[in-house]
């Protein structure tokens, strides 16, 4: 601990010493508290119950956990920022204005944008501010044209072709999300937009200043490069037919031929087989022919020919046929097409069209944009204190909460707070489980949570009206383990109220009270006993069930054998012999003699240790008698429920929250008594009635009870004539 004046006070909860935090003084000397002395060291930032946004705003390097540096940065700007540290520990849920310490510039500016706030809220009167009015950053900014965060929207301006020029941006080039969640446009977007329009127009400009080499048939240009891109490859097979003709003559009546490929056509609807059609030949192959428009064109290809011709037939100088030159020439010509297509730039607002860019290029709205962008980031200062308003209240209703959940765990252990781990509340098996946390990370769940001691149930949850799923860990610290078993279901409820169906998926088994180690042996026995008269049972059913079946397939054997021996006729040179096999086995009465024998042997064994137990508790003196049986229970019972004082004893949540993310500095004991409180078992109200009478409870027979009565009347009586009080007392 640091060398200061300020006197600390500790208490002595769950075995250990932790600090109290009991005025504003101690939040002044927080950071002089030794770190050795703090319960934890860092927490996650998701998961807990405390909100998100101010545990974000602690998170100053965004790492996800929030550890001592950071909450101690946290504690000295609130403080730096109100006028009594010890507001901070009566946890209000908002701010009072007059709380803000006005004698610091950045106080002066928290009040003034606190102030604002409620203004943009239509509540100037309000003496106070609250999260729910601070967090709602849309509804603090919707009616205002500028926020200060540099995006501005079709709101920012009456002005309808300014308005219809951010709609072509955020169109063509994108779009930035402003505070108050509209969609909107940044300085960023503005400058790629005029780049954009800049070169798609110098872009075209080069096709306008070589129009007769880049676009030789003018604005039908783009049109026959379609046709062209289309036909190219059939005209290119047609000439390439041609020059095979002309190397082997022959083969231009195998090459014109098309009697089997039109065969598979003809059986059809010709009008729909135009796919087969496509790959025939365009028109008929000659060595050295022209490509003629006048001849017969496949009628697949007809149109689209003759749509090229008509646009390319001033640059062949005639109309009725092209020489494979001249197509290699018209070739060229596209060539030049091709490669200032490929050279395009501007692509993104070509949707937009050469004349609307070219328009915005000669219009001065650029500026204009700049300039609502130069509006809105003149408020930035303004509307971040605005933002840091939100991150103030936060912190003056939080801050107090997260100290006592880490520098010490007081309110784990408070009666009147919870943990901000603690999730919710599960109901199962008659009990209800304060102690919920959510698991984050269900990996170092499997490798550190055994080591807490703590019996721990894992449940998927699942929300049907949040269509959302997660998984609790839950310690049971009362009743019993009887009823827990994998795939049982529960109820869970969140801090919220909002209810979850809850499935148990893992068991880390722990002792969870005395009185269920108390019974452990017995159960124990019980279930062993229970299982071996099972295994016995079920054994000697099946050993009835084969010598039934064996005895049935031998008795039906001995019938289809006696039926085909009847049937069979007889040979009378064959001698009838009697087989060994055939002559029933003699009965042997000295064995069974044997085996009964055994049996009652066992029995008199069995019998001699009973009476001579009994024996020797009829011989105690009577006042030793509740001395023996107490002594036979704490045999029996004695060793589990000491073997469990001592685990529960130790019992430490710290492994549970360490697999969860958070750094635990010292141990958070769940004794006994703690763990009663954390987990409640059902009990009748005070004031309810009680019919014991059970209309569906067993029946019991008259003479067992008196059987049992005689009994005990018998050996009361056995005891006093044994101690001599009969005779004493003159009754024989």
């Amino acid at each position: 601990m640091k060398n200061d004046n300020h006197i600390w006070k500790f208490s002595r909860i769950g075995g250990i010493n932790r600090v109290n935090l009991e005025s504003g003084a101690d939040l002044i000397h927080l950071e002089n508290l030794d770190q050795k002395l703090w319960t934890a060291l860092s927490c996650p930032v998701k998961g807990l119950e405390i909100d998100p946004e101010v545990l974000s705003h602690m998170d100053t390097d965004k790492d996800g956990k929030i550890r001592v540096p950071e909450v101690l940065a946290a504690v000295k700007w609130i403080l730096s920022l109100i006028k009594n540290p010890n507001d901070l520990l009566e946890r209000r849920t908002s701010l009072p204005l007059s709380a803000i310490n006005t004698d610091t510039e950045e106080g002066k500016n928290m009040l003034a944008s606190a102030k604002q706030i409620l203004i943009n809220l239509g509540k100037t009167d309000a003496k106070g501010i609250s999260r729910n009015e601070t967090s709602d950053v849309a509804k603090i900014f919707a009616d205002t044209q500028f926020n200060g965060d540099g995006i501005i929207t079709e709101q920012s301006t009456s002005d309808e072709n300014l308005q219809n020029l951010i709609k072509d941006i955020i169109a063509t080039v994108g779009s930035k999300i402003d505070r108050c969640g509209l969609v909107g446009i940044s300085e960023e977007e503005l400058e790629l937009f005029t780049k954009q329009c800049e070169d798609y127009s110098n872009w075209f400009l080069k096709a306008e200043e070589e129009a007769a080499r880049i676009r030789p048939f003018g604005d039908a240009t783009n049109d026959a490069y379609d046709l062209y891109l289309k036909i190219q490859p059939k005209i290119d097979d047609y000439f390439l037919r041609c020059k095979l003709s002309e190397f082997d003559p022959s083969s231009s009546e195998l090459l014109n031929s098309l009697t089997s490929r039109i065969e598979t056509i003809n059986n059809k609807n010709i009008s729909n087989s135009n796919e087969e059609m496509l790959s025939f030949p365009i028109s008929k192959i000659e060595a050295n022919r022209p490509l003629s428009f006048s001849s017969p064109i496949n009628p697949a290809w007809e149109n689209s020919i003759t749509s090229f011709k008509n646009i390319i037939q001033k640059s062949l100088g005639k109309d009725d046929e092209m020489t494979e030159t001249e197509w290699h020439e018209i070739k060229d010509t596209f060539k030049n097409y091709e490669n200032w297509l490929a050279e395009k730039e501007g692509v993104l607002v070509e949707p937009l069209g050469l004349e609307k860019v070219r328009e915005y290029l000669k219009s001065n709205q650029k500026e204009q944009i700049l300039d609502l962008i130069a509006q809105d980031i003149a408020l930035e200062t303004e509307s971040n204190n605005i933002i840091l308003v939100d991150k103030l209240v936060g912190y003056y209703c939080y801050v107090f909460t997260l100290l006592n959940n880490f520098v010490s765990f007081s309110d784990f252990y408070s009666p009147n707070y919870k943990g901000i781990f603690q999730a919710g509340t599960l109901y199962f098996d008659q009990r209800s489980c304060d102690l919920c946390i959510i698991v984050s990370d269900m990996g170092k769940h499997n490798t550190m949570a055994k080591n807490s001691g703590i019996c721990l149930v894992y449940f998927e949850c699942t929300s049907k009206v949040k269509n959302e799923k997660m998984t609790i860990v839950a310690a049971f610290t009362d009743g019993d383990v009887d009823n827990l078993e994998i795939g049982r279901n529960a109820l869970f409820y969140d801090n919220n109220g909002q209810d979850w169906d809850a499935t148990i998926i893992k068991i880390l088994e722990n002792p969870i009270s005395i009185r269920q180690a108390f019974w452990s042996p017995y159960r124990k026995m019980s279930k062993l006993i229970s299982k071996q008269i099972e295994k016995f049972a079920s054994s000697q059913d099946d050993k009835v069930n084969k010598f039934t079946t064996e005895g049935i397939e031998k008795a039906g054997d001995k019938s289809i054998s006696a039926v085909d021996n009847i049937n069979k006729p007889a040979d009378p040179a064959t001698p009838v012999v009697a087989t060994e096999a055939a002559k029933p086995a003699p009965f042997d009465i000295a064995k069974f003699a044997g085996i009964f024998a055994a049996i009652g042997l066992a029995f008199g064994a069995i019998g001699a240790v009973l009476a001579s137990i009994v024996g020797g508790f009829l011989a105690l003196t009577w006042w030793k008698m509740p001395l023996a049986i107490l002594g036979i229970i704490l045999a029996i019972s004695g060793p589990s429920m000491i073997l469990a004082w001592l685990k529960l004893r130790k019992r430490d949540l710290a492994p549970v929250l360490d697999a969860n993310g958070w750094a635990i500095n010292a141990r958070a004991t769940v004794n006994i008594a703690f763990g009663r409180t954390l987990t409640s078992l059902a009990k009748i109200p005070k004031n309810a009635k009680l019919n014991l009478k059970d209309p569906f409870k067993k029946k019991r027979k008259p003479i067992i009870p008196i059987v049992i009565t005689i009994i005990i009347i018998a050996a009361a009586a056995y005891a006093l004539w044994h101690w001599g009080y009969i005779a004493k007392w003159g009754i024989l």
